[in-house]
């Protein structure tokens, strides 16, 4: 396969990084949008691209002609009881998971729609389909993703697929208050069929298929990666 554009947002740390170092070792040529260096400079084939999305005006300038996929990796984990919550927590997750996304998708389009067979990806949670205490705010802004994600798969099929990856906790610096301890990692794994909590790279060779050739007829699917929380009881 010739060497294509994907632009990775959110691509310095966790499952983005992850993401970037597996399709940067296949040659392609990387751009990433994210605030921090993170990891980065340990990888080939980047051009960072500094800066924060969420900011009304980013400027993409920068960007290729083509691009023949995109991943919205950025998320929250704002795990609180309904009551606690305010209103400001809602829009704050619904701005960083759907805003952000749909941000970035409206200033990319031409350069996915001129790529041939671009693919798009973004992420959803396990806490959508299965309902878990304390999810209510990013559970309702990740529930928006995945119909976002149904709704411009079915508006820009043929030539754009759009998939999204709905994942259990992994381990990863934003779920790092989550797993700080052998002990809690262990206790998180337990709730698992697998037992065990999912790592960036799994997540990141999920992605990477997804942005593929070898998965150039899925498109509009809400993939569970989560050891099996969603589905089985064990």
């Amino acid at each position: 396969m010739s060497p294509r554009n994907f632009l990775i947002i959110g691509g310095s740390h966790g499952i983005g990084n992850s993401i970037v170092r597996n399709l940067a070792k296949q040659g392609h040529q990387l751009y990433v949008i994210s605030r921090t260096d993170g990891e980065l400079t340990e990888t080939a084939n980047v051009t960072h691209l500094k800066g924060d999305i969420l900011i009304e005006g980013f400027d993409t300038s920068g960007l290729p002609e083509k691009i023949h996929g995109l991943v919205y990796s950025i998320g929250s984990i704002n795990l609180k009881p309904f009551r606690t919550l305010k209103e400001e927590d809602f829009l704050n997750d619904f701005n960083i998971n759907v805003i952000g996304a749909v941000r970035m998708l409206k200033s990319v389009l031409k350069q996915l729609k001129k790529a041939e067979g671009a693919s798009v990806v973004l992420f959803s949670t396990v806490a959508v389909q299965q309902g878990m205490p304390f999810h209510a705010s990013v559970a309702a802004a990740k529930g928006a993703v995945e119909g976002l994600t149904r709704s411009l798969a079915a508006e820009w099929a043929p030539k754009i697929r759009v998939n999204c990856i709905a994942p259990s906790l992994t381990d990863t610096p934003l779920a790092n208050r989550l797993l700080s301890t052998p002990e809690k990692k262990e206790a998180a794994g337990n709730r698992h069929p697998l037992k065990r909590v999912g790592t960036a790279d799994e997540l990141g060779e999920i992605a990477a298929f997804l942005l593929s050739e070898k998965s150039s007829w899925i498109t509009g699917q809400i993939i569970g990666v989560d050891g099996g929380l969603s589905s089985l009881k064990v």
